[in-house]
């Protein structure tokens, strides 16, 4: 079993910044691609960014594009999101999530944490 842990989450007011951290424990390697999704109230869940193994690919939805930087420190099996310029339209349940190859798609994942909240207020 591998476990994936988020945390970082809570209220933020717009055009403020919040940083999303996930440690992956259990039986964990560096060649895995990483994913942040994240789910609104009501709504399905979307890919937010994702990250190849060595950290050499990226991407990003459009909707955070300019905003929101990934990045990995494989030595501490971490995944980070950086959320700047946040809006309010950010708010959502956001979750990291681990799979073999990058891809956009939620349902090639492998490993999925907890969820943390992110609240955006205005």
């Amino acid at each position: 079993q591998v476990q994936l842990v988020e945390s970082g989450g809570g209220l933020v007011q717009a055009g403020g910044s919040a940083r999303l951290s996930c440690v992956v424990s259990g039986r964990t390697s560096s060649s895995y691609a990483m994913g942040w999704f994240r789910q609104a109230p009501g709504k399905e869940r979307v890919i937010v960014s994702g990250i190849s193994w060595n950290g050499g690919r990226t991407y990003y939805a459009d909707s955070v594009k300019g905003r929101f930087t990934i990045s990995r420190d494989n030595a501490k099996n971490t995944v980070y999101l950086q959320m700047n310029r946040m809006k309010p339209e950010d708010t959502a349940v956001y979750y990291c999530a681990a799979t073999t190859t990058l891809t956009t798609r939620s349902n090639d994942y492998d490993y999925w944490g907890q969820g943390t909240q992110v609240t955006v207020s205005s």
